[in-house]
């Protein structure tokens, strides 16, 4: 069958909510997508361009467009979901399906086992879960059997075996874990009693099991049996202190899942925390790698469906840092305070601390990928040309006029350099101008590197605001370098990028990496030349002080600090040390003046 064009594949494209799935030449998927309107959404690929390469490449390489149509666009979301984990398309974020999370079993039998397990055999037992952590799942165990004794074995305990006395009670009974049911000292109707209240448990709520036990107690202290009150009493308190650990917000917010989002150029992070009565029961984030700088938006509505379908949420309220597109019989709140707003925000801390997590094992396990993601961040937010690979920073140091330098620091992919810093003395400039040395040393470093035809930086940072960057400015103007080179001054006070005759300083956030890299490159650059600068002062107040004495100059006093290492040193020498270095005549002037 011939190639239909793809002119023609758009125009025969319907208004209706859908999914479409884009083919290349070899019959391979490329991409699936949903819609509101499948015409409208298909055709914008072909008729504008692409920032973002990648897309741009794909659209090139399409040369079929099927769809599927579908009543709404919740169901478009949902369809298109299954297609993302059935086809696994090379341009679509990376959904796992992952089936090792644990789970809280509660076995088919009679007088149930209650036990974790990673494999789901479909043989009647109830599943809770799945966990995001065997740590949370045996904590949980442990509140239940240090509340309700249950059995351990896995014997089959049909009534005519126990009748048979087929079994005996173990150590279990006899350390009072174990009422033994085996033996039929514990009714079917006590256990299941229990059954039903470790299931609410399991999902957050304890209150029927707070009120079964304080009126026992109460029962027990009536009767005067002041130890077994005393050992429900313990129960109770265990509950209760569980309860207090896990409750973080009102109680009454119940059966909720709450989602947020936080991104970057690569990837995204998507928390998940899963209410109930009040308590958090489940915490996830998920890490999707971008492929097509997808939208947050996008992102979030296919990462809930995801999630919901991973976790067997069954929860009909959603709590939502935006809106999105949901299954129409779930509620959905964009809570503004309170509670409610106070979970989202907690929602999208866990997802940035997963994400600083994964920056720090990235930067230890794979590097380039952590210097990558950086430098793409930094492209970005200083709205540069190209990714910023090499910079270099300038910074003056002339503290109260004298002995004015600079220093030039230099990065790499986001770190120091520090074989390739550069000290420089101030030549042409008189007293302390700042301006002036800047214009000065920016025109050295740069006229060096074009002799030597040395590798430009992609961008330079000057420590200062509009006067130091102008005066930088027109050095470049004067090597015929502006436009060349990015190039940026950061201001201390507030911490302001400003761009060449652009009055209007750019913000960065306070916590951006990108903003992170520059201070770092400025109090490098501080470091550096108060360092250069404090030698310089040093070494000039020590020659000072012995040029001070009659018949010594500045070779005399050089030769006594490179034989005597110290103006200490000189002072305490005898005359006859101090002649072997500068004569009998000298040595005598210069002992008498320090004695």
């Amino acid at each position: 069958m011939p190639q239909v064009p793809i002119e023609i594949q758009l125009s025969s494209l319907p208004n209706n909510p859908g999914v479409y799935q884009f083919y290349d030449g070899e019959n391979k998927i490329l991409y699936v997508g949903k819609a509101k309107n499948l015409k409208k959404r298909v055709s914008s690929y072909f008729m504008k361009n692409h920032e973002y390469g990648k897309t741009r490449v794909m659209v090139k390489k399409i040369s079929r467009i099927d769809h599927i149509v579908v009543p709404t666009e919740s169901d478009a979301l949902l369809l298109e979901n299954n297609l993302i984990k059935k086809y696994r398309p090379r341009y679509n974020v990376l959904l796992k399906d992952d089936k090792s999370y644990p789970w809280i079993c509660i076995k088919n039998e009679r007088f149930p086992r209650i036990f974790p397990t990673r494999k789901l055999i479909k043989d009647g037992s109830e599943y809770y879960g799945p966990y995001t952590s065997m740590k949370t799942v045996r904590t949980l165990l442990d509140l239940i059997k240090s509340v309700y004794p249950l059995r351990t074995c896995n014997y089959d305990l049909s009534q005519e075996k126990i009748n048979s006395g087929k079994y005996k009670v173990c150590l279990e009974y006899h350390l009072g874990n174990c009422k033994g049911p085996c033996e039929g000292l514990q009714s079917l109707e006590e256990y299941n009693q229990q059954i039903v209240d470790i299931r609410e448990i399991i999902k957050g709520n304890f209150k029927s099991s707070l009120h079964y036990f304080k009126g026992q107690m109460k029962a027990l202290a009536k009767e005067m049996k002041f130890e077994e009150a005393q050992r429900i009493k313990d129960k109770i308190d265990v509950l209760e202190n569980y309860q207090v650990k896990s409750t973080i917000v009102n109680p009454k917010i119940n059966n909720v899942d709450v989602f947020s989002i936080v991104s970057d150029e690569a990837f995204a992070y998507v928390n998940f925390l899963q209410l109930s009565h009040g308590s958090i029961v489940r915490s996830h984030t998920m890490e999707i790698k971008k492929k097509l700088a997808e939208e947050d938006k996008d992102l979030l509505q296919l990462a809930i469906v995801e999630i919901r379908e991973r976790f067997k949420s069954e929860s009909k309220e959603l709590y939502l840092p935006f809106k999105v597109i949901v299954e129409p019989h779930l509620k959905v709140r964009i809570p503004k305070l309170g509670d409610k707003k106070k979970l989202v925000e907690l929602s999208e801390r866990n997802a940035k601390f997963f994400r600083q997590e994964r920056f720090k094992q990235i930067s230890i396990i794979d590097p380039d990928r952590h210097a990558n993601r950086i430098m793409a961040q930094m492209k970005k937010d200083i709205r540069l040309s190209e990714e910023p690979r090499y910079i270099e920073c300038f910074d003056n140091s002339n503290i109260q006029g004298s002995n004015p330098v600079a220093a030039c620091v230099v990065f790499r992919d986001g770190k120091p350099s520090k074989k390739e810093y550069r000290h420089y003395n101030i030549k042409t400039v008189d007293g302390p101008d700042d301006f002036a040395s800047m214009e000065e040393v920016v025109f050295r470093r740069y006229k060096r590197l074009l002799e030597e035809k040395q590798p430009l930086p992609q961008l330079i940072v000057i420590d200062g605001g509009k006067g130091q960057l102008s005066s930088a400015l027109k050095s470049l103007n004067e090597l015929g370098l502006r436009g060349k080179i990015a190039i940026v001054g950061i201001a201390k006070r507030l911490e302001e990028i400003y761009f060449p005759e652009d009055p209007i300083p750019l913000y960065l956030d306070k916590k951006s990496e990108s903003l992170k890299i520059i201070q770092q490159l400025r109090n490098e650059a501080h470091r550096f030349g108060i360092t250069f600068h404090r030698n310089k002062r040093s070494k000039a107040a020590i020659n000072s002080e012995l040029e001070n004495i009659e018949g010594v100059g500045e070779k005399t006093a050089q030769d006594l600090l490179k034989t005597f290492k110290s103006v200490k040193r000189v002072k305490e020498a005898s005359i006859e040390n101090l002649a072997q270095t500068v004569g009998m005549a000298k040595a005598k002037k210069i002992y008498e003046t320090f004695h």
